[in-house]
């Protein structure tokens, strides 16, 4: 089975073609420090080939929701620290997802402080989750040029500390409708200047961080993701596979690890201007780095994503929230422990660390 073969991501050997894709889980305090519940949260999965930590703020200026961790101070380094070492303990390898938000957030938790964004238009058709309930998104603030400047060197300290915690890597999330997504939809980005306009002033932003990371912590040490098709977040895009186009072959020029590639979701319908195409594969051929394929993966699609080459991994994201063993679950064609939507996001321990491992389902079963 090819998903369980072991491969090579640039330095790192993985011990199977699995990753464990980044969702936030909202368990972080007040200050973005992350507990001891992260820490046996990230242990638990540490046969996945590869982890991605859920995605980190780069700086107060990044945050967006309340209750995620962040990576731009002593205490909150020093709690990853803590992660990081356990999951290596364990034999896991673990990369962090560096995060701004941009426009999807809101003042309520940030000091009272309007959100930035490539441009003053708030998302459309959809609420956000404050500490103080569902609220309607707000008009963001348009970011100065030197507000870009200064966040691309956010980018690039946050990857610093992330190193210093242990990390085995960084990644750019640049997919979701985040602030790296949002410089390329026009559906947020109206700028007239070098961060706007044509495909290469949208496309700037995400490859000056991307360069930004590299110098920082060198380019066997990042990778991407991106979305080219999911609107989550009101990305509407007026051509996505120009503009995404155009980014791939940016990238093909930069020393990088691997991109991560989002495929359309059922569940987020693309606009009816985009082109009935299997984006995976189309975007996929393009891509001269390693492809790790995300979104709704299960054990027969994922291996037959593998076999086509389509991709050299495949990451999973509710899959492994509920089954921390998933890699001996594929192994043995065996089933699968359901994830409670309702604990996905805040709480306590339930629905967090309390899932059951095969092992101990299978010795309930014969003590019964």
């Amino acid at each position: 089975m090819k998903l369980l073969e072991n491969t090579q991501l640039r330095n790192l050997t993985l011990k199977n073609r699995m990753a464990m894709s980044a969702m936030t889980r909202s368990r972080a305090d007040q200050d973005g420090i992350v507990g001891q519940s992260t820490v046996t949260y990230y242990t638990q999965r540490a046969t996945a080939g590869l982890i991605f930590s859920e995605a980190i703020r780069i700086s107060e200026d990044a945050t967006g929701s309340p209750f995620t961790p962040g990576i731009f101070n002593d205490e909150q380094i020093n709690a990853w620290r803590k992660v990081t070492s356990s999951v290596h303990d364990n034999g896991g390898i673990i990369i962090a997802q560096l995060w701004h938000t941009g426009r999807a957030g809101h003042s309520v938790d940030r000091h009272g402080k309007i959100p930035l964004a490539p441009s003053p238009l708030p998302i459309k058709g959809m609420q956000h989750f404050t500490s103080d309930g569902m609220k309607e998104y707000e008009v963001p603030q348009e970011m100065t040029t030197e507000e870009i400047r200064q966040t691309i060197k956010d980018y690039g300290q946050a990857s610093k500390n992330a190193i210093e915690a242990g990390f085995d890597g960084v990644e750019l999330h640049a997919a979701n409708g985040y602030l790296p997504n949002q410089f390329l939809a026009e559906s947020a980005n109206k700028r007239t200047d070098d961060y706007g306009g044509s495909h290469a002033g949208k496309a700037r932003f995400i490859v000056e961080v991307m360069e930004e990371l590299i110098n920082a912590v060198g380019g066997d040490r990042v990778g991407i993701k991106i979305s080219p098709f999911h609107p989550y977040g009101d990305m509407i895009l007026d051509n996505p596979v120009q503009t995404y186009t155009y980014l791939i072959e940016q990238l093909k020029r930069l020393d990088i690890a691997y991109v991560e590639l989002m495929r359309k979701s059922p569940d987020f319908p693309s606009p009816a201007h985009y082109p009935e195409i299997n984006d995976m594969e189309f975007f996929s051929a393009m891509i001269k780095h390693p492809v790790i394929a995300n979104t709704g993966y299960d054990r027969k699609s994922a291996e037959a994503e593998l076999i086509k080459g389509n991709a050299e991994m495949i990451s999973f994201g509710t899959l492994f929230l509920a089954n921390p063993d998933l890699p001996k679950r594929f192994e043995k064609n065996t089933s699968l422990n359901e994830p409670d939507r309702a604990t996905m996001f805040g709480g306590d321990d339930r629905g967090y660390i309390d899932y059951p491992f095969l092992e101990k389902q299978i010795k309930s079963r014969d003590d019964q």
